[in-house]
């Protein structure tokens, strides 16, 4: 039985994939922050609380971290855990470098000088591509970080690929583009979205107010993405790979996808600020665009090259941006609708 400990386990990877590595026999070491106690309602939901080790830490603090080290022969890590809401980088930059990048080092630093050989995954993300001047992205591609979020996913990433060249530790790193799912927090524009429309369809709300919604993503299920961190691991040579779908939509496209299991027709007015989503039922405005929600610098397009990984992982994604759509809005409208799902 392998041993793996899982950083940031109570988040929507984490929970997917304690969930996929317990099906492989694993056993899971979850590390989390004490301040993320409360938010271990994935687990739950993915009936799988009482199957892992829970213990508490922080990626700031090295001297915890080894003390998980020293208790557990780990034989895998994957390192999830991050600050990782773009929009709040802008807000708290330098906890997030802490957590984001020096975290990284301090992980990397103890396996580093463990005496054992252990493998080590790193959660890197398409946001380090940022204002992008080719259609699409892969691995050689070069960053052009739009935010202290990606700028200090840019470190872990690079500082990830150093410690595989200089201390030949098996150090890879999975660049995700967007990845979503019902377990996605409820501040990502997609969840947003799911839950908003539960919202006005309930009466709770009269509209739900959104930030760019012509950006564009690329966007891929969650479920399918944590397995290629696995496969990644599994290999005998340490590797960086592009997690994607190789296709984009925007959040419109996400909408306009999304409103059809909430029994609503919409029609669009207006053009960037003033967008507006009308419900052709009674014509009231339902969706809004508000200045806030934007971020200082916007990343307007993104959209992954993943056939690196799909040649040497054999990977590709199950599920396509319809269906992501549909599974996230029939879970919400099981969640939060009091109306019948048609």
């Amino acid at each position: 039985m392998k041993t793996a400990l899982i950083t940031g386990i109570s988040g929507q990877d984490g929970a997917y994939l304690a969930k996929f590595l317990l099906e492989k026999k694993y056993k899971i070491i979850g590390l989390d922050r004490r301040s993320s106690r409360s938010d271990s309602w994935r687990l739950n939901y993915l009936g799988i609380n009482n199957k892992i080790i829970l213990e508490y830490s922080d990626l700031t603090e090295i001297s915890s971290m080894q003390r998980i080290f020293y208790k557990y022969n780990i034989d895998e890590v994957y390192n999830l855990a991050a600050q990782s809401f773009v929009a709040s980088s802008f807000n708290t930059p330098i906890s997030t470098c802490d957590v984001n990048a020096l975290g990284v080092l301090r992980i990397l630093e103890i396996i580093r000088n463990s005496k054992k050989k252990i493998k080590f995954y790193q959660a890197s993300t398409s946001e380090m591509f940022g204002k992008v001047l080719k259609s699409s992205q892969n691995e050689i591609t070069s960053f052009n970080p739009q935010s202290p979020y990606a700028i200090s996913k840019i470190f872990g990433h690079y500082i990830t690929q150093n410690y595989r060249k200089s201390y030949k530790i098996f150090a890879c790193s999975g660049i995700l583009f967007n990845h979503e799912s019902p377990l996605r927090g409820e501040e990502f524009v997609t969840r947003k979205i799911t839950v908003g429309l539960a919202k006005i369809i309930n009466k709770e709300i009269d509209c739900l107010y959104l930030g760019n919604i012509d950006s564009k993503r690329d966007w891929g299920y969650a479920e399918d993405y944590v397995k290629a961190m696995w496969f990644m691991m599994q290999k005998k040579v340490a590797n960086d790979y592009v997690i994607a779908t190789n296709q984009s939509y925007s959040v419109k496209d996400f909408i306009n996808e999304a409103v059809k299991y909430y029994g609503l027709e919409i029609f669009w007015k207006g053009k960037g600020l003033t967008q507006k989503a009308i419900n052709k039922k009674n014509n009231k405005i339902i969706i809004k665009i508000d200045p806030k929600f934007y971020r200082p610098l916007e990343v307007n397009y993104l959209r992954g090259d993943a056939r690196k990984a799909e040649k040497i992982l054999k990977w590709k994604p199950k599920i396509n941006f319809r269906k992501l759509v549909e599974i996230m809005s029939k879970a919400d409208i099981k969640r939060h609708l009091k109306v019948e799902n048609n």
